[in-house]
Protein backbone atom coordinates (compact mmCIF):
# COMPACT_ATOMS: atom_id res chain seq x y z
CA UNK A 1 0.00 0.00 0.00
CA UNK A 2 1.01 3.12 -0.71
CA UNK A 3 0.26 6.95 0.32
CA UNK A 4 0.85 9.89 -1.37
CA UNK A 5 0.58 12.46 0.86
CA UNK A 6 2.39 16.26 1.91
CA UNK A 7 1.90 15.30 5.34
CA UNK A 8 3.29 11.41 6.11
CA UNK A 9 3.16 12.47 10.30
CA UNK A 10 1.68 9.11 11.81
CA UNK A 11 0.83 6.47 8.99
CA UNK A 12 1.30 3.10 9.78
CA UNK A 13 4.88 1.52 8.65
CA UNK A 14 3.51 -0.70 6.69
CA UNK A 15 2.23 2.02 3.80
CA UNK A 16 5.11 3.74 2.15
CA UNK A 17 4.49 7.33 1.59
CA UNK A 18 5.28 9.37 -1.41
CA UNK A 19 5.20 13.20 -1.76
CA UNK A 20 2.32 14.53 -4.07
CA UNK A 21 2.52 13.42 -7.63
CA UNK A 22 3.54 16.76 -9.24
CA UNK A 23 0.91 18.36 -11.64
CA UNK A 24 3.20 19.90 -13.84
CA UNK A 25 1.13 23.06 -15.08
CA UNK A 26 -0.72 25.88 -13.13
CA UNK A 27 -3.67 24.44 -11.18
CA UNK A 28 -6.87 25.48 -13.17
CA UNK A 29 -8.47 28.66 -11.17
CA UNK A 30 -12.04 28.55 -13.25
CA UNK A 31 -13.35 24.77 -12.25
CA UNK A 32 -14.51 23.32 -8.55
CA UNK A 33 -13.45 20.05 -9.51
CA UNK A 34 -10.17 17.71 -7.54
CA UNK A 35 -8.00 18.68 -10.70
CA UNK A 36 -4.54 18.00 -9.32
CA UNK A 37 -5.68 13.99 -9.31
CA UNK A 38 -4.86 14.44 -12.79
CA UNK A 39 -1.41 14.19 -11.82
CA UNK A 40 -1.90 10.43 -11.09
CA UNK A 41 -1.94 9.68 -14.97
CA UNK A 42 2.07 10.62 -15.18
CA UNK A 43 3.89 8.80 -17.44
CA UNK A 44 6.18 7.52 -14.17
CA UNK A 45 4.52 7.27 -10.97
CA UNK A 46 7.46 7.03 -8.35
CA UNK A 47 8.61 3.34 -10.09
CA UNK A 48 4.75 1.98 -9.36
CA UNK A 49 4.10 -0.29 -12.50
CA UNK A 50 0.82 -2.27 -13.67
CA UNK A 51 -2.61 -1.72 -12.56
CA UNK A 52 -3.11 0.32 -9.50
CA UNK A 53 -6.13 0.68 -7.13
CA UNK A 54 -6.90 4.25 -5.98
CA UNK A 55 -8.88 5.18 -3.56
CA UNK A 56 -9.03 8.58 -1.42
CA UNK A 57 -8.86 9.44 2.39
CA UNK A 58 -12.57 9.68 2.75
CA UNK A 59 -13.86 6.97 1.85
CA UNK A 60 -14.81 3.71 4.02
CA UNK A 61 -13.92 0.14 3.51
CA UNK A 62 -16.68 -1.94 4.88
CA UNK A 63 -15.75 -5.65 3.58
CA UNK A 64 -13.56 -7.75 1.22
CA UNK A 65 -12.17 -5.29 -1.73
CA UNK A 66 -10.56 -8.40 -4.07
CA UNK A 67 -13.50 -7.40 -6.78
CA UNK A 68 -11.53 -4.17 -7.03
CA UNK A 69 -8.74 -6.37 -8.15
CA UNK A 70 -10.30 -9.09 -9.97
CA UNK A 71 -13.03 -7.35 -11.91
CA UNK A 72 -12.49 -6.38 -15.77
CA UNK A 73 -8.90 -6.87 -17.37
CA UNK A 74 -5.82 -5.34 -16.64
CA UNK A 75 -5.98 -2.59 -18.54
CA UNK A 76 -9.23 -1.07 -18.32
CA UNK A 77 -9.95 1.77 -16.46
CA UNK A 78 -12.75 1.35 -13.90
CA UNK A 79 -14.65 3.73 -11.98
CA UNK A 80 -17.35 4.27 -9.39
CA UNK A 81 -20.28 5.39 -11.06
CA UNK A 82 -22.09 8.80 -10.20
CA UNK A 83 -25.53 8.78 -9.77
CA UNK A 84 -25.92 11.64 -8.86
CA UNK A 85 -26.41 12.41 -12.60
CA UNK A 86 -28.03 9.38 -13.56
CA UNK A 87 -29.01 10.76 -17.11
CA UNK A 88 -24.67 11.58 -17.75
CA UNK A 89 -22.69 8.48 -18.26
CA UNK A 90 -19.90 9.98 -15.76
CA UNK A 91 -17.65 8.20 -13.50
CA UNK A 92 -16.81 8.58 -9.76
CA UNK A 93 -13.04 9.22 -9.03
CA UNK A 94 -12.95 8.06 -5.29
CA UNK A 95 -12.03 4.49 -6.33
CA UNK A 96 -10.87 3.79 -9.24
CA UNK A 97 -8.57 1.37 -10.83
CA UNK A 98 -6.26 2.47 -13.80
CA UNK A 99 -2.82 0.77 -15.65
CA UNK A 100 -0.48 3.29 -14.38
CA UNK A 101 1.52 5.00 -17.04
CA UNK A 102 -0.46 3.67 -19.68
CA UNK A 103 -3.04 6.44 -20.74
CA UNK A 104 -0.75 9.24 -20.02
CA UNK A 105 -2.35 10.98 -22.81
CA UNK A 106 -4.54 12.71 -19.89
CA UNK A 107 -2.25 14.43 -18.24
CA UNK A 108 -0.28 15.57 -21.63
CA UNK A 109 -3.60 16.91 -23.10
CA UNK A 110 -4.20 18.85 -20.02
CA UNK A 111 -1.02 20.22 -19.61
CA UNK A 112 -0.92 21.54 -22.92
CA UNK A 113 -4.33 24.13 -21.54
CA UNK A 114 -5.52 23.47 -18.17
CA UNK A 115 -8.19 26.51 -18.01
CA UNK A 116 -9.46 25.86 -21.29
CA UNK A 117 -10.21 21.83 -20.09
CA UNK A 118 -11.09 22.64 -16.85
CA UNK A 119 -13.41 25.04 -17.87
CA UNK A 120 -15.19 22.56 -20.64
CA UNK A 121 -15.17 19.75 -17.84
CA UNK A 122 -15.84 21.44 -14.48
CA UNK A 123 -14.99 18.29 -12.54
CA UNK A 124 -11.92 15.97 -13.67
CA UNK A 125 -13.73 12.83 -13.19
CA UNK A 126 -16.26 13.92 -16.00
CA UNK A 127 -12.44 14.60 -18.03
CA UNK A 128 -11.40 11.34 -17.50
CA UNK A 129 -14.81 9.38 -18.07
CA UNK A 130 -15.06 10.95 -21.44
CA UNK A 131 -11.88 11.51 -23.00
CA UNK A 132 -9.71 8.25 -21.53
CA UNK A 133 -8.25 6.35 -24.89
CA UNK A 134 -9.89 3.24 -23.25
CA UNK A 135 -13.47 3.82 -22.78
CA UNK A 136 -14.12 3.38 -19.03
CA UNK A 137 -15.93 0.54 -17.26
CA UNK A 138 -17.94 0.78 -13.80
CA UNK A 139 -17.46 -1.36 -10.99
CA UNK A 140 -20.00 -3.32 -9.94
CA UNK A 141 -23.32 -1.56 -8.26
CA UNK A 142 -23.18 -3.60 -5.03
CA UNK A 143 -19.33 -3.08 -4.98
CA UNK A 144 -19.63 0.87 -3.98
CA UNK A 145 -21.91 2.87 -2.31
CA UNK A 146 -22.87 5.95 -1.95
CA UNK A 147 -23.41 7.42 1.62
CA UNK A 148 -25.87 10.34 0.86
CA UNK A 149 -27.99 8.30 -1.92
CA UNK A 150 -27.50 4.19 -0.33
CA UNK A 151 -27.54 4.71 3.20
CA UNK A 152 -28.38 8.24 4.58
CA UNK A 153 -31.59 7.57 2.86
CA UNK A 154 -34.47 9.45 2.02
CA UNK A 155 -34.71 13.11 4.39
CA UNK A 156 -37.77 12.06 6.51
CA UNK A 157 -36.41 9.07 7.32
CA UNK A 158 -33.16 9.98 8.26
CA UNK A 159 -34.95 11.53 11.35
CA UNK A 160 -35.68 8.29 12.59
CA UNK A 161 -32.85 5.94 11.87
CA UNK A 162 -29.29 5.89 11.83
CA UNK A 163 -27.58 5.43 7.98
CA UNK A 164 -27.76 1.80 6.65
CA UNK A 165 -24.68 -0.10 5.47
CA UNK A 166 -26.20 -1.59 2.54
CA UNK A 167 -25.35 -5.64 2.47
CA UNK A 168 -22.44 -6.64 0.23
CA UNK A 169 -21.03 -3.24 0.09
CA UNK A 170 -17.48 -3.37 -0.46
CA UNK A 171 -16.71 0.34 0.17
CA UNK A 172 -18.79 3.52 0.67
CA UNK A 173 -18.03 7.25 -0.25
CA UNK A 174 -18.42 10.19 0.66
CA UNK A 175 -18.58 12.73 -1.87
CA UNK A 176 -19.20 16.37 -0.64
CA UNK A 177 -20.65 16.30 2.85
CA UNK A 178 -20.87 15.20 5.11
CA UNK A 179 -17.34 13.14 5.11
CA UNK A 180 -16.64 10.14 7.11
CA UNK A 181 -15.99 11.67 10.42
CA UNK A 182 -18.77 14.00 10.59
CA UNK A 183 -21.18 11.23 9.77
CA UNK A 184 -20.00 9.26 12.54
CA UNK A 185 -20.96 11.93 14.98
CA UNK A 186 -24.25 12.84 13.48
CA UNK A 187 -23.17 16.15 11.56
CA UNK A 188 -23.26 17.20 8.16
CA UNK A 189 -20.23 19.57 8.84
CA UNK A 190 -16.90 20.17 11.59
CA UNK A 191 -18.50 23.26 11.69
CA UNK A 192 -22.41 22.35 12.52
CA UNK A 193 -22.62 20.04 15.86
CA UNK A 194 -24.55 17.22 16.06
CA UNK A 195 -27.99 18.19 17.76
CA UNK A 196 -31.59 16.54 18.31
CA UNK A 197 -34.13 16.20 15.65
CA UNK A 198 -36.78 18.69 17.75
CA UNK A 199 -33.63 21.12 17.56
CA UNK A 200 -32.27 20.72 13.96
CA UNK A 201 -35.76 21.64 13.01
CA UNK A 202 -36.13 24.06 15.03
CA UNK A 203 -33.39 25.80 13.38
CA UNK A 204 -34.42 25.78 9.87
CA UNK A 205 -36.79 28.57 11.42
CA UNK A 206 -34.47 30.65 14.26
CA UNK A 207 -31.23 29.89 12.55
CA UNK A 208 -28.08 29.03 12.34
CA UNK A 209 -29.21 26.40 9.26
CA UNK A 210 -27.38 23.59 7.12
CA UNK A 211 -27.42 25.46 3.87
CA UNK A 212 -28.95 28.84 2.57
CA UNK A 213 -32.75 27.36 2.71
CA UNK A 214 -35.47 25.96 4.09
CA UNK A 215 -35.88 22.63 2.82
CA UNK A 216 -32.22 22.36 2.24
CA UNK A 217 -31.55 22.68 6.12
CA UNK A 218 -34.11 19.83 6.81
CA UNK A 219 -32.50 17.34 4.46
CA UNK A 220 -29.40 18.03 6.01
CA UNK A 221 -29.92 16.21 9.11
CA UNK A 222 -27.61 12.55 9.78
CA UNK A 223 -27.78 10.22 13.35
CA UNK A 224 -24.55 8.69 14.55
CA UNK A 225 -23.37 6.00 12.24
CA UNK A 226 -22.02 3.14 14.55
CA UNK A 227 -20.80 1.12 11.21
CA UNK A 228 -18.42 3.70 10.06
CA UNK A 229 -17.03 3.84 13.92
CA UNK A 230 -15.82 -0.08 13.90
CA UNK A 231 -14.56 -0.04 9.73
CA UNK A 232 -12.76 3.28 9.73
CA UNK A 233 -10.79 2.66 12.54
CA UNK A 234 -8.18 6.32 12.35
Amino acid sequence: MYCFTDDPQGIRSEVTCFDLPELGCPRPTNAPGKWPKIALWANELNGLTGPALFVDLDVVITGNIDVFFEYGEPDDVILARNWIKPLERLGQTSVFRFPIGKYHRLLDDFRKDPESIAEQFQFEQRYVTQRCERPVKFWPHYAVKHFRLNCLGPWPLRYLRPPRLPRDARIVIFPGKPDPADAMAGRWSAVHPHVSRFEHIKRSFTGPRVGSSFLTHLKRYVLPSQWIREHWRH
